[in-house]
């Protein structure tokens, strides 16, 4: 026998995948409806909207939800963490996005519509998984902010931050833009870290705190990452040309690059990141600008996985 019906609060993104994936969110309804769930949708013009109408659905004293499921890609994932980390309420995810990094590393079919829902009525009756999740603050930040994968502070975070600023193109394409500009204009940042309570000066072109093993689709910047670990894993890449930052590229995505004498990582439960006119990105979403504090708090995320 399955587990009672439960209110499940369920958070559409529109917009995941550039719009290609709209039909995705009703499915998801309509099959929790099916398996005899009572189900909250909820969708918005913007970002901002969704955020404030799912955390009241969520917080609802009256008529509490006994899970949040988000539809989309790793920005829906940051979404439902910093609505539910810390709580009682676990997250579930149907992986509709451009990038789905943390829905592949907990064990959510991407990839397959169908099977995600599946697994997610599957897990809706034996209970959720518990990992970690970290904490940022900052001067930056109105109040602390979480993510579950990983902050950027270095190249890919830059292409973000030139990304978001471009009225033209839509779509995908400006990424591209973005990245060749961010190539051209290559140098290292001077960074000041403090990891566990020990200070480090380290000059770097591409540095990230990751709590998951990818970033952007697939990236394996931290291939020894692990969402339990109780640890954040800090990648830095060392001043490298131009050159030798191109031919790196394809050794994370395939995570070869471990090992390399241009490429360190630290480990600490409490990560500072300071630099000068960077922005920090995690899951893909804007943070603020750095100094930013990242502590990692142990199994403070439940995920249906």
């Amino acid at each position: 026998m399955g587990s009672p019906p439960k209110r499940i609060v369920v958070a559409i993104n529109p917009n995941a995948s550039f719009g290609a994936t709209r039909h995705v969110g009703p499915a998801v309804v309509a099959a929790l409806r099916a398996g005899g769930h009572e189900v909250v949708p909820l969708s918005a013009p913007d970002f901002d909207g969704l955020v404030r109408i799912a955390r009241e659905a969520v917080s609802d004293r009256a008529r509490p939800a006994d899970a949040l499921v988000v539809v989309g890609g790793d920005g829906m994932v940051n979404l439902g963490v910093n609505l539910v980390a810390g709580t009682p309420v676990p997250l579930g995810i149907i992986p509709a996005g451009t990038g789905n990094d943390f829905a592949g590393a907990v064990g959510v079919p991407t990839g397959d519509m169908d099977a995600a829902i599946a697994h997610l009525l599957a897990t809706l009756d034996t209970g959720p998984r518990t990992v970690d999740a970290a904490r940022v603050s900052g001067e930056a930040l109105a109040e602390p902010r979480w993510f579950a994968g990983v902050l950027s502070a270095g190249f890919d975070a830059r292409v973000n931050e030139r990304a978001n600023g471009m009225r033209f193109p839509k779509g995908a394409s400006r990424y591209v833009l973005a990245l060749v500009a961010e190539l051209i204009t290559l140098k290292s940042r001077r960074y000041r870290l403090e990891i566990d309570g020990e200070t480090v000066e380290v000059d770097s072109c591409l540095l990230a705190v990751a709590n998951n093993t990818t970033i952007g689709g697939g990236m394996r910047i931290a291939p020894d990452a692990e969402l339990d670990d109780g640890l954040l894993d800090v990648f830095i890449v060392k001043p490298v040309s131009r050159l030798r930052f191109i031919r790196l590229f394809p050794k994370v995505f395939s995570g070869t690059h471990v090992g390399l004498p241009v490429v360190e990582f630290r480990r600490g439960r409490t990560v500072s990141v300071a630099a000068d006119e960077i922005v920090g990105y995690a899951d893909g979403e804007r943070f603020g600008e750095l100094p930013l504090l990242v502590e990692l708090v142990p199994g403070a995320l439940r995920v249906l996985a």
